[in-house]
Order: C-alpha cells, then structure tokens, then sequence
C-alpha cells in the first residue's frame, strides 16, 4: 500500500523521490527512459566536427539499448572498423553506408541512405 504522506526529504542524503523513497540524484521512476527509433531508418555519412575522418550514421533504430549495442558489435565486426553507439545513434568508422544498409535488409529493416 502506498504511503498517503511520503517522505520528501531526509537529513542524511537530501531530497527524495515520492514514488519511490531513493534520493532524487538516483531515482529511476524519475528518468526518462530513451524512446525507441521511429522506424524510419536513415543511414547517413557525417565527416563534420570530426577533423575529416568520415564515420557512417545509423539512425531511426526501433530497438532497446542491448540490442542495438549486439547490432553495433556485429556492424562493426562486418565493416572491420570501430564505431560508438551515442543517445541511439550508432557510429561506424569510415564510410561503410551500402555494406550497413546490405546487412541490415538481411536482418528485416528497411533502411535508405540519406545525406551525402
């Protein structure tokens, strides 16, 4: 049962959560949790910001953040360079877009190059 009057505060580690009694800094009913890609799979070439090395873009993902961590590893694995997966957004090194696009069809997606 749910407590009517919930602790908000405690001397020892500050303010806390009403839902679930932690401190706020480590709350999870709190954070929101990444959305899922729209579906709609881009896979882009961005050299930008980068000082000239081109790395190749996937976005638009409908997968958890575990799975597109075993989809990066294999992606990366496939085009023989590394790569970083940031807020969603996998990154490979070099410009690997028609090998990506090629092994992501072979898994069920349907994705586009975009950019240039």
């Amino acid at each position: 049962m749910r407590d009517d009057y919930p602790t908000v505060y405690s001397s020892d580690s500050g303010r806390l959560c009403p839902r679930c009694a932690r401190p706020v800094a480590s709350c999870a009913c709190q954070k929101p949790a990444r959305p899922l890609g729209s579906g709609l799979i881009r896979v882009s070439r961005e050299s930008k910001g980068r000082k000239g090395k081109t790395v190749t873009l996937v976005s638009g993902l409908p997968l958890s953040d575990d799975d597109l961590h075993s989809l990066l590893s294999d992606l990366k694995r496939r085009c023989g360079s590394g790569g970083a997966l940031k807020d969603g957004l996998l990154e490979i090194q070099g410009d690997h877009r028609d090998l990506v696009i090629e092994e992501l069809h072979k898994r069920g997606f349907s994705a586009k190059k975009a950019g240039g």
